[in-house]
Parts: C-alpha cells; structure tokens; sequence
C-alpha cells in the first residue's frame, strides 16, 4: 500500500527534532519574562531590559517602568522596538533620553548601509524627536554624532544648526556636508554667537561669498579665523578690508601675516603695522624672492627708525633692563619671547646691558642689515648662535641674501677676531 506513505516529492517537510524543542524554550523564555514582568523584583525587571535577547514586546511594556533605572537600560538595549525608543523619547528622566540619544547616535553611521528603509526611517524619525529635546546635553550628542552625516534628514541639520547652545550648533556648522553656501548665509544674516561664526569660518571649503559673508560681521575670531583657513576662498577687496580693519586690532596680525599665497601689494599693506617678526615669517611663507623681499623689509626699517621711544621711556627701559639683568633673567628664552612679543625697544636695551654697549650703537648694529655685525651682537651679548639667527630675522630684519647661519646647525660661523672687529666698526 502506498497511500498512507508521505514519502512521495508532494509530501510535506519532516520537521526537525530541533524545532519543537526550540519553540518550548522560546515559550518558557517568554512565559518567564511575563512572570518577572508581573510579580518579579526591580532586579529582575533591570536583567531582563538590559538583556538583548529579551522579546521585543516585553522591551515595549518596559520601557514605561516605574523605575529609572530599568528605563535607562531598554534606552541602551540595541534590540528595542521602535515603539519602545519613541515612547522613550518623552521620558521624564534627563539621563534616559541622554542613554537613547548616545545609542541611535552609534546607529547613525551605519544609515547609508541600510538596505531596509522602513528601519532607515524608523531610525531618522527618532533622530527628528531627539533633535527637539529640551535637553541641550541631548541635541549636544546628537549634533556631535550626525555633523558629518548625509543621510540624516536635513530639517534635522537645519535646525541643530539655528540652535542657541553653541555646544549644538558649532559642530553642525563646522562639518556638516548638508549645508550649503545659501543655508549657511541665511542663518549668519539671523545672527549667530561668535563661537558659531567661528566655526563657519573653519569650515573645509569656505567660498568668496560666504567669507564675504563672515568678514562683514566683525567678529574679531571669526575673521581670524577665516584668515587661518587655508581653504577658505578670500576675494581681494575682502582682504584689503580685512587689512584696513587689522591696523588697530592686534590679534589679527599674526593670521594675516600668515595667510597663504598673498599677493605683493597685501604683503606691502600688511608689513606697515605688524610686527618685524611676522614679516620674517610672512616672507618666508610666502617664498618671495630677495628683490621683493628687501623691498618689503626695507618700508618695515623704515617705518621701525620713525618709531623710536622719547628719551624718558628709553631711560625707563633701560632701567628696567638693567633690573632684569641683575636678576638673572636676561637668557635666549628671554630675547626671543622679547622677539615673538614684538617687544623692540625693551630689547634694544637688554641686548645693550648683556653686551656692555650703548644702546644707541645697538640700534645702529640693528639697523645695518649686516648679518655678521647682528651676529657678532648676540655673540658678545653671550646668546647662542640660535638666537642670534633670529635676531637677523626678526628683529634686525637682515636681507636674506645677507644672512649669516649657524655652523653645522648650531655654533657661530665666525671667529672671535672677526666678531670683535665686526664690533669695532660701530663702537670705536
């Protein structure tokens, strides 16, 4: 007899031994969770919300526990349904919210691999409630996770973007691809703190308009830094505004000395109020070649002999020289802060009290362009022969065609016959 035989290719699938045993245990796991879920201790209920292979519709009823802390473990759960995050969402607790917003933050980059766009927007949906948080640590985490996303909904961006707390807005402002020149310019015209326009200007990629756009606010920071971004697109009528604000401001002569790629005509403008040393580096920055660059250096002596202290203010400072000598303090680490704090006159007179020379013949050693006078200067001054190459310069500012470098990197080029005689020519 062969019809009661189910062997045949209709027959239905043998169940595996397995299967009937796994089904019992996945109920006893469930029958037990309810248990616990209705008469089991708060210990209990904490176990089952931080345990990943707990049922999602006992993470769901959990996620309105009583207790906080049970909250706070179905926020960290990375198998809790997408009801249970909304739900959660709104909770009371600050810190619950903060758990949630720390997890989907580390489901965020993940997005773009996501083949299934119901959980992508079951995702994005939570990302939109947590954006709306009234929490600023909340958004906080959230802007710091998304900044540099694409695929995140863009309302999202927008709105972390405007927000009031720098904390939000600055990273979003910074690194987020999603904003654009218009967007960005629209949220600078609405007014922005001065840490955010900061981190406008230090974005990746800031066009001429949009600078055009940071410049006119007269933020001093967010100009400077502006300045300080390489990649931040400057038009020359901005610039030559820039300029003409930077005279008086001091903390905006180091970022625009350093500005890459400037043309002669700003170098010219800018050496005629920044520090000798910054011109040094600016002309270094810049690979300018010596006609060009003793051009410049030639206005800045210029400009340095018309600036010279009153005979009060001079014996003032010598005073004071001699007071710092007494005391041990005039060293290298001394004449080259005194260098980079555009500290001339004050120096003028230390290196004539560290070499017994009058400072008069100091300035006129100074004011040579002779990089071997300089270096026989701070060679009887007892510097070493790696601030005297610094004293050329930046404070003496020698052509570069004139300088003298150091021996092997680090002791003087020149005999001590040839420094004294070097000396002689101003002091005899």
């Amino acid at each position: 007899m062969t019809g009661n035989n189910d062997t045949g290719p209709n027959a239905p699938a043998q169940r595996t031994p397995q299967q009937p045993a796994q089904k019992a245990q996945k109920d006893q796991r469930y029958l037990e969770a309810r248990r616990l879920l209705e008469a089991g201790a708060v210990a209990d209920r904490r176990a089952l919300a931080e345990n990943t292979k707990t049922r999602p519709e006992v993470l769901y009823y959990l996620a309105e526990d009583a207790d906080r802390q049970v909250r706070k473990k179905v926020a960290t759960n990375d198998n809790t349904p997408h009801q249970a995050d909304m739900i959660l969402t709104t909770d009371p607790d600050e810190e619950v919210r903060v758990e949630l917003a720390r997890k989907i933050a580390r489901l965020v980059p993940g997005l773009p691999d996501l083949e299934q766009e119901k959980l992508r927007t079951r995702i994005c949906t939570v990302i939109e409630r947590l954006a709306q948080d009234s929490l600023p640590k909340v958004r906080a985490i959230l802007a710091e996770e998304i900044k540099n996303s694409t695929a995140v909904p863009k309302s999202v961006v927008l709105q972390l973007a405007r927000d009031v707390e720098e904390t939000v807005a600055c990273p979003i402002l910074e690194y987020s691809p999603l904003l654009n020149d218009d967007d960005l310019k629209e949220i600078i015209a609405a007014g922005l703190t001065e840490n955010a326009l900061v981190s406008v200007a230090r974005r990746e990629t800031v066009s001429e308009d949009l600078a055009d756009d940071v410049a006119a606010t007269l933020e001093i920071p967010a100009v400077a830094a502006l300045l300080a971004n390489p990649n931040a697109q400057i038009r020359e009528e901005t610039l030559d505004s820039i300029i003409d604000q930077a005279r008086e401001v001091k903390s905006l002569h180091r970022p625009l000395a350093m500005r890459p790629s400037l043309s002669i005509r700003a170098m010219k403008r800018i050496a005629g109020f920044v520090a000798s040393a910054l011109v040094h580096h600016m002309i270094n920055a810049n690979a300018l070649e010596n006609s060009a660059a003793e051009n410049i250096l030639e206005r800045v002596r210029a400009r340095i002999m018309s600036e010279r202290v009153d005979d009060t203010e001079a014996q003032r400072l010598l005073e004071q020289a001699r007071d710092y000598h007494a005391r041990g303090m005039l060293d290298d680490a001394f004449i080259v802060n005194g260098i980079e704090n555009n500290q001339r006159e004050l120096l003028i007179q230390c290196l004539g009290v560290m070499a017994d020379i009058d400072a008069k013949v100091v300035r006129q050693i100074l004011h040579s362009k002779s990089g071997r006078a300089v270096t026989a200067l701070a060679w009887k001054a007892g510097l070493s022969m790696r601030t005297a190459f610094q004293i050329q310069t930046e404070l003496a500012l020698v052509s570069p065609s004139q300088l003298v470098a150091a021996k092997n990197g680090e002791t003087y080029p020149l005999d001590d016959s040839e420094m004294v005689w070097q000396l002689s020519y101003f002091t005899e």
